[in-house]
């Protein structure tokens, strides 16, 4: 067992990736997690001394090794040490494009690199139960994370326009897909950016609107399908989660009933009775991961309503993003794959209770 993985960053998937992976470092079969912090902060102090307590490494820069230590915080490793000696590094900031051109490219050590949603272009976009088939070992050594929506975003798809799967999708059932996503302000780990009232977002892309849709088209190109998708955002004054609206027309017809026992069926989705963001985002807080919830999205029932056209169908409803769990799920997921291709499934049965049927 002399397996490595390096964990950049601490925000909010930094953290309880690197928690994550020390937890399980042993069914994992990890010899070490270390994570780099790049600033010495008072007021990470408190984060940083209970990560290493859990087990993980920290690793800084050389020049600021100095005020670390002032600060109570030991380093044991040189951010060049970590990263020339992991077998996976998973970078959680948001200049992870930066760090591949000017450090990743030019490391011989490591198996491979992961990056997350922002970070496009960085390598194949990548989410849990969407694409892991079109995976190749020793060519994928980038992998990009896509968002928590756009995790969302494709899981939609998956179920409502491919009808469930995406090893053999009927292509021909989805016509198109429209989404909304209602973004909570900030993290509730985050004291800065929170927005006073509801604000819109621009539609950046020409083709697409917003990246949820551009990213989720290039997740699927990976399996050779193109949905004809847009998306739009806009933040919210909430720091629990975020909310998707969506209306996906098909062409097959479907009902209701069906339609709950499609998501039901789904490995990654969960339904819920509950509509609010607050009541979902509390039963994470008792039953998750430290909080979080695994799945890709959970769709509540009372809320799903289908309209017909003259030869197709509207599939309208709302559906709940659990913050950054499906990211984390997915982050993991891949570093797995990194480390061991034919293992990394049965591995991830340790996660199985944090993603959820019902909620």
């Amino acid at each position: 067992m002399n397996r490595k993985v390096h964990i950049v960053g601490t925000g909010t998937i930094g953290e309880p990736l690197i928690g994550l992976f020390t937890r399980h470092a042993q069914e994992w079969e990890i010899e070490r997690v270390s994570f780099h912090k790049r600033t010495p902060l008072p007021n990470d102090r408190s984060k940083v001394l209970n990560l290493i307590k859990a087990g993980a490494v920290l690793a800084v820069e050389d020049a600021v090794r100095g005020e670390f230590e002032r600060l109570g915080m030991q380093a044991e490793l040189s951010s060049e040490e970590a990263l020339s000696e992991a077998d996976v590094v998973i970078d959680c900031t948001p200049a992870g494009n930066d760090h591949k051109e000017r450090i990743y490219q030019h490391l011989d050590g490591p198996k491979g690199f992961i990056a997350q949603g922002s970070e496009f272009g960085f390598g194949k976009p990548y989410a849990r139960g969407i694409n892991d088939q079109m995976l190749v070992p020793e060519k994928d050594r980038y992998l990009q994370v896509v968002s928590c929506n756009t995790h969302a975003l494709a899981a939609l798809v998956k179920v409502i326009g491919y009808n469930g799967t995406t090893s053999d999708p009927d292509v021909g059932n989805m016509i198109e897909g429209k989404f909304l996503f209602m973004r909570r302000a900030t993290d509730i780990s985050q004291d800065d950016d929170f927005c006073a009232s509801p604000t819109v977002d621009q539609h950046k892309d020409p083709q697409y609107g917003t990246h949820h849709a551009r990213d989720g088209v290039h997740l699927f190109r990976t399996l050779g399908i193109e949905p004809t998708i847009f998306s739009s955002s806009m933040k919210i004054p909430s720091q629990y989660m975020h909310v998707t609206h969506f209306t996906i027309t098909v062409r097959d017809r479907v009902t209701v009933e069906q339609l709950v026992e499609k998501i039901r069926r789904d490995e990654y989705l969960a339904v819920t009775q509950k509509k609010t963001t607050g009541s979902v985002f509390s039963f994470g807080r008792d039953h998750g991961y430290y909080g979080r919830i695994f799945n890709q999205a959970i769709i509540p029932v009372s809320a799903l309503y289908i309209s017909a056209n003259q030869d197709s169908y509207n599939v309208t409803g709302f559906g709940f993003t659990p913050q950054d769990g499906n990211s984390l799920l997915s982050s993991t997921s891949a570093a797995l794959w990194i480390l061991d291709p034919e293992r990394y499934g049965q591995q991830l049965e340790n996660l199985k209770d944090y993603v959820f049927k019902e909620i």
